[in-house]
């Protein structure tokens, strides 16, 4: 009997849920299992290194993680109805969107479910984990559980101090997604992309399914509802299509525009930091050592409030997949790319500071 296609996750999971959904999305077979306690130690420590999901196992007892690294195998082997856009503007701002849901998002994410949604956070942390146990013990496996994650928070930039700016963000982003999908089915027509998948994993496994937010979205933002519930079950697997002539609706910009304003100059001082550190420490090059998934701390700024995070290196990788995409664009495609960037406020991206390019082996991050 052929092994199918793995996928260690959970609903409870931010970047479980972007793989899910396209698998959904795509018709792609695959049998979803969670993650207990037993299985972190005997399949995902022994296959990975340390506790992570999601996973993908292949038929051929190949080892796939990171979504965006997922997705995109997934991709090379089932090409039908791709989700990303041929479209140089529709592709740019899939990309964008995607490292900003990847990334920034983990900030109001995680702050909402620490703060607001903490009891049933911990409920569904112990059931995963120990199905075996009765709730006592389950409620203190959750309160284990959790310590690394809720502890999380000040390294993200979620405090006391950043969070009433949080919340102000998050409810602009709701307001600005809610008019988009007041009008189109995704971001870019009735076809789902790889922006869609990225912001589905903080909306619907954090917001929308988080009791509290839930509660929130639903009061503010009811076409971001609909839109997760065409994401959670697809209208049209393997359909619908791209807006034609590369549109990039208007609706668009101001989610763009967030992100240049908040996420792009925490993304300029990452690379100059990683520059720094990579020149005083040269055994990096070799690409012998991993790059450390965090370079010290710095400020950020955030609907009028400063806080303080750490320099978190992977979000240059997943921005390098959007500047790396901008570089091949060439003539007439180059420049109306360019014309979106700037009326989204983000020129600056076409100045970057230089930093030294990124890849990933075995499940690490380490220079090119």
């Amino acid at each position: 009997m052929t092994r199918g296609y793995e996928f260690y996750g959970a609903e409870v999971s931010y970047f479980s849920g972007k793989v899910r959904a396209y698998l959904r999305y795509k018709r792609i077979p695959f049998s979803e299992i969670t993650p207990t306690r037993d299985i972190y130690r005997n399949v995902i420590l022994a296959r990975v290194g340390w506790p992570v999901i999601p996973v993908v196992v292949t038929p051929e007892d190949e080892t796939w993680q990171d979504s965006s690294e997922i997705i995109d195998n997934f991709e090379a082997r089932f090409p039908e109805a791709p989700v990303y856009p041929e479209g140089a503007r529709q592709k740019l701002a899939a990309l964008l969107i995607e490292a900003y849901a990847d990334e920034w998002l983990k900030l109001p994410a995680m702050h909402y479910r620490w703060t607001k949604n903490r009891d049933f956070a911990i409920s569904e942390f112990g059931r995963l984990s120990r199905p075996d146990l009765d709730k006592a013990g389950q409620r203190a496996t959750g309160e284990e559980t959790a310590k690394p994650f809720a502890g999380a928070l000040p390294f993200l930039g979620v405090s006391e101090a950043t969070g009433a700016a949080i919340e102000k963000s998050y409810e602009g982003l709701l307001a600005e997604l809610d008019a988009h999908f007041a009008k189109h089915g995704f971001l870019f027509g009735t076809r789902p992309s790889i922006g869609d998948f990225g912001l589905y994993g903080p909306l619907y496994a954090h917001q929308f399914r988080d009791p509290a937010s839930g509660e929130i979205m639903k009061k503010l933002a009811p076409n971001v509802v609909k839109w997760v519930q065409r994401m959670t079950k697809p209208p049209a697997p393997k359909g619908g299509a791209f807006l034609a002539h590369d549109e990039v609706p208007e609706t668009i910009l101001p989610i763009l525009a967030r992100m240049m304003q908040e996420f792009l100059p925490v993304l300029k001082k990452t690379a100059i930091a990683l520059k720094e550190h990579v020149e005083a420490n040269p055994q990096l090059i070799a690409g012998k050592e991993p790059v450390p998934r965090a370079l010290g701390q710095h400020e950020f700024a955030l609907e009028g409030a400063t806080g303080t995070r750490a320099i978190f290196t992977f979000e240059l990788w997943m921005l390098q997949r959007g500047l790396d995409f901008l570089a091949t664009l060439q003539g007439e495609q180059r420049e109306k790319a360019i014309s979106m960037l700037e009326m989204a406020g983000g020129g600056e991206l076409l100045s970057f500071p230089a930093f030294p390019r990124l890849t990933r082996r075995q499940f690490r991050l380490v220079l090119e």
